[in-house]
């Protein structure tokens, strides 16, 4: 049967309103590709343009990820993994599809970068290479960190279990954060601890010259062995005395279950 006037003009508002709810779509990603250029270009001095921007991985990521999290949150999980997987085999960043980003997260050479599923990003983020916020294999449900406001995360820095980082937290390269960060600190080290709180030392911790363990162990095996020497230099003092006295060769040395003749 012929459509009536009105099933045709139902047809054409459907039709419209799905247009329109595409160009909003449209028109909000690029909004936000163009809200990251910017971010980039405020955060790196190397950014001398948009179209130098327009290359970074770690802005490819975010598009993917956009992407793999709308299909995410709509139940599309398998899809959404294949969107997440086929950004990390072209960026080398991996980003769950169930992760939450605020605004404006720049991810500076990227390379390495891991964020897992449960994990939260604040506003105004930074995360350079080699950067995990993952999990330590002993917590269900809420398994990956919480990042306030302005965070930023060193190269090769590994945040790992449900903590909270606050905002303005800075982290060093190659900290392993394992506990919670308050805001406006700075934390260092392996395990991380906080060395600075809203600008002020907290103690006299010196990343420069904290002291070497591998040396300090040489160093007691050093005056170990030198003990030792003397020791056995002294035994040599006395075995010699003994063979002067008897005018006979020193009695034999058992070692190790075994006689061997003791020669000078």
């Amino acid at each position: 049967m012929p459509r009536t006037a009105d099933e045709r003009n139902i047809k054409t508002r459907d039709k419209a309103k799905t247009f329109d709810a595409l160009m909003d779509t449209l028109i909000r990603a690029v909004r936000e590709v163009m809200r990251d250029v910017r971010v980039i270009r405020q955060r790196d001095p190397a950014a001398q343009s948009t179209a130098e921007v327009l290359m970074y991985s770690g802005l490819h990521a975010m598009l993917f990820y956009r992407v793999a999290h709308i299909l995410y949150l709509s139940g599309h999980k398998t899809l959404a993994r294949m969107v997440s997987q086929t950004a990390r085999f072209l960026t080398g960043i991996e980003i769950h599809p169930g992760a939450k980003i605020g605004k404006g997260l720049f991810i500076d050479h990227g390379a390495g970068v891991v964020i897992g599923e449960t994990a939260e990003i604040g506003d105004n983020c930074t995360i350079y290479q080699g950067v995990t916020l993952g999990g330590t294999g002993k917590d269900v449900g809420k398994r990956h960190p919480t990042l306030g406001n302005n965070v930023m995360v060193g190269s090769g820095a590994k945040v790992l279990g449900p903590m909270e980082i606050g905002d303005n937290v800075k982290i060093a390269a190659n900290a392993v954060v394992l506990e919670a960060i308050p805001s406006d600190c700075t934390a260092v080290g392996i395990p991380a601890r906080v060395v600075r709180r809203r600008g002020a030392r907290v103690d006299n911790f010196d990343q420069v010259h904290t002291p070497d363990p591998v040396t300090q162990e040489m160093c007691r095996m050093n005056v170990r062995i030198e003990a030792l020497r003397r020791t056995v230099d002294e035994l040599e003092d006395q075995l010699e005395a003994l063979k002067d006295e008897a005018g006979h060769p020193a009695p034999m040395l058992v070692r190790g279950g075994e006689y061997w003749d003791y020669e000078i």
